[in-house]
């Protein structure tokens, strides 16, 4: 299954305005953009490393649990680039780890306004997080 496909499957279950894939790359603790629903503010090929805070990485990708900020403070706690975020209308945030093999291949990151997820839209995303495994298993070889 396709990341555009993955993509529109979370649309229709919870609702999206950003939508990013990151792949995880263990040998240099970054996560590498493989997927955006808005290429020109989150280019494909984009890294993440210092900006991410530790403890997001030890939650989402050590962990292997999904992150949930409901709300435009969670976001800017979290994300240095809090303020491209909200000027794209999003002030709730789910990052949702995709896992095979007991690996964390990379990160979903769902993105609304604020107050537009819940603690059952993160079940929902978290559900539809491994239909992205084929993809980022692909990437990563």
């Amino acid at each position: 299954m396709s990341l555009s496909t993955v993509e529109e499957r979370v649309r229709d279950a919870i609702g999206v305005r950003l939508f990013t894939v990151l792949a995880w790359v263990p040998e240099r603790r970054a996560l590498r953009r493989v997927h955006s629903s808005h290429p020109t503010e989150y280019p494909v090929g984009g890294e993440k490393t210092v900006e991410v805070a530790a403890g997001w990485l030890d939650r989402c990708i050590t962990a292997q649990e999904p992150y949930f900020g409901p709300d435009r403070a969670a976001v800017r706690e979290i994300f240095a680039d809090h303020d491209l975020i909200e000027s794209l209308g999003c002030g709730s945030i789910i990052n949702v780890p995709v896992v095979s093999g007991g690996r964390t291949l990379g990160v979903l990151n769902i993105l609304d306004a604020e107050g537009a997820y819940d603690e059952d839209s993160v079940r929902v995303a978290a559900s539809l997080a491994p239909l992205a495994a084929p993809a980022l298993l692909e990437e990563n070889q």
